[in-house]
């Protein structure tokens, strides 16, 4: 073994270095005010405030949080932006690493969250209990008298004004559709008629996840599980957004069994059938689809009309706002506007706004100026389901048989021309185009994307069929979805 003195430059060489490193150490609290002005102080104060900076390394730092359940949900969400922000301050750090704090406690939260409303009657009341009050207001304006009923959606309005009047009729009451075809209309009109005699409880899942992962926070899972088992009708909004979250799966799945024991009525909606929600555990499917099942449809022609004529007489109702758009306008609009209710809305709301400021009514040509970006949006929006359904049409074989994990050559094709076909007309990850076919991994995506590429090349039949594919999806939506 070779010895090595150290002499005193060495010493002073080595004790230099190491100070001019210490300089360079981040600086922790100039990084949370940077996240908290990047990422939203929602996010934040939920999130990251209470991340704890532990040591810096060479290339990496790292960092405590209280529960494996934060640690996932800040990695799989916010890790990627925080890591520039750390760049930023230094650029050597390629990494962040996580250690759990299991002992932490976070008592001083619940007493920032109840401090705004306590009183000298609710001395007590837990964070869950306030500020779910504060969330749960229900909007008097969505009731059953102002929705607009036509035949995509005259079977949900129907189940729902029957289990409004009585509960447990249909348990639990499922009803899906796209986004702005009048889901959370119909939740909260079955909720403004059941609150009078009922403990009714509507919350979006969103908002039932921001309660379930603060109260692992503050160990208060105890208050949580009694708050919301203890109520006689649940109406929870867009439930797809459970998809992946199993902790809180767990959770609800616990919470829908309990309530759904006790008698109380459970009603879900969600933008998809049961057996299409993606990530979502198959127990809790199961027992969606053992309820009532309603599919809110597509808008016709004529119910956006219905719709359109209902909301200038409702304006000029509520807001005295003289409004004579022509029939021209008005059928143009509910002819071309097709993506969805809101939209439909929206577009009016443009075409007052143009009035107001103008003090005129637009002409055809100045409408479709207003409306320009809407009708390309109409035009454009394609879906992998439609794309699904119009390949499996051409082709002669069923949805499950595309889906499914046989690998015949007649399936085969079909299947990777509809991979393809996603790819290259919806804006959807790799990943999340697997998902659609049934899990497949993104390799399966990115080889079948490659193959329908090379055979275009290769066989002029196929080329064309997938050409007549396309124009049918982009052109023909409204028929076939």
């Amino acid at each position: 073994m070779i010895g090595f003195n150290w002499t005193p430059s060495m010493k002073n060489i080595l004790t230099k270095n190491t100070d001019n490193f210490s300089l360079k150490k981040i600086n922790w609290n100039k990084i949370q005010l940077d996240m908290k002005e990047k990422l939203g102080n929602d996010i934040y104060e939920s999130w990251l405030k209470k991340i704890d900076f532990i040591e810096e390394f060479s290339n990496y730092i790292l960092i405590s949080v209280s529960t494996r359940f934060i640690r996932d949900w800040i990695a799989s969400r916010y890790l990627d932006q925080i890591l520039q922000i750390v760049k930023i301050h230094k650029k050597e750090i390629s990494r962040i690493e996580f250690t759990i704090n299991e002992r932490k406690k976070e008592i001083s939260e619940i007493q920032d969250e109840t401090s705004e409303y306590k009183n000298k009657d609710s001395k007590n009341i837990s964070f869950i209990k306030d500020s779910f009050f504060q969330y749960n207001r229900i909007d008097p304006n969505k009731k059953f008298e102002n929705f607009i009923i036509g035949p995509s959606n005259k079977l949900a309005f129907e189940a729902s004004k029957k289990v409004s009047e009585d509960v447990s009729h249909y348990n639990p009451l499922y009803l899906y559709g796209g986004v702005g075809m009048g889901k959370t209309h119909l939740l909260n009109a079955i909720g403004l008629n059941l609150k009078s005699k009922q403990k009714v409880m509507f919350i979006s899942a969103e908002r039932f996840m921001y309660h379930f992962v603060k109260s692992i926070k503050t160990n208060e899972m105890v208050k949580f599980k009694d708050y919301f088992r203890n109520t006689d009708v649940l109406l929870i909004d867009d439930i797809q957004f459970m998809n992946g979250k199993e902790a809180m799966q767990e959770e609800f799945f616990h919470t829908f069994n309990a309530l759904i024991d006790k008698g109380s009525q459970v009603i879900v909606s969600a933008d998809r059938a049961p057996n299409k929600l993606s990530r979502i555990q198959e127990r809790i499917k199961s027992r969606f689809a053992g309820g009532l099942v309603v599919d809110i449809q597509n808008t016709d022609y004529e119910l956006r009309y219905k719709i359109i004529k209902s909301k200038i007489d409702e304006l000029k109702l509520n807001q005295s706002i003289s409004l004579n758009l022509s029939e021209e306008i008005q059928k143009f609009i509910s002819s071309e506007i097709r993506t969805s209710i809101r939209e439909l809305v929206g577009a009016l709301n443009r075409i007052i706004s143009f009035s107001r400021i103008y003090n005129k009514l637009p002409t055809l040509a100045e409408t479709k100026a207003i409306l320009k970006d809407l009708l390309n949006l109409s035009e454009n929006k394609v879906t992998i389901d439609a794309i699904q359904t119009i390949v499996c049409q051409f082709f002669k074989i069923s949805k499950s048989e595309m889906l499914s994990a046989r690998r015949s050559r007649y399936l085969v094709r079909p299947r990777q021309t509809a991979i393809y076909l996603a790819k290259l007309l919806t804006s959807k990850s790799l990943p999340e185009i697997g998902r659609a076919f049934s899990n497949r991994d993104h390799t399966t995506v990115i080889h079948s994307v490659k193959t329908i590429e090379r055979l275009r090349q290769e066989d002029k039949e196929l080329n064309s069929n997938i050409d007549n594919l396309k124009n049918k999806i982009l052109y023909n939506k409204e028929n076939e979805i």
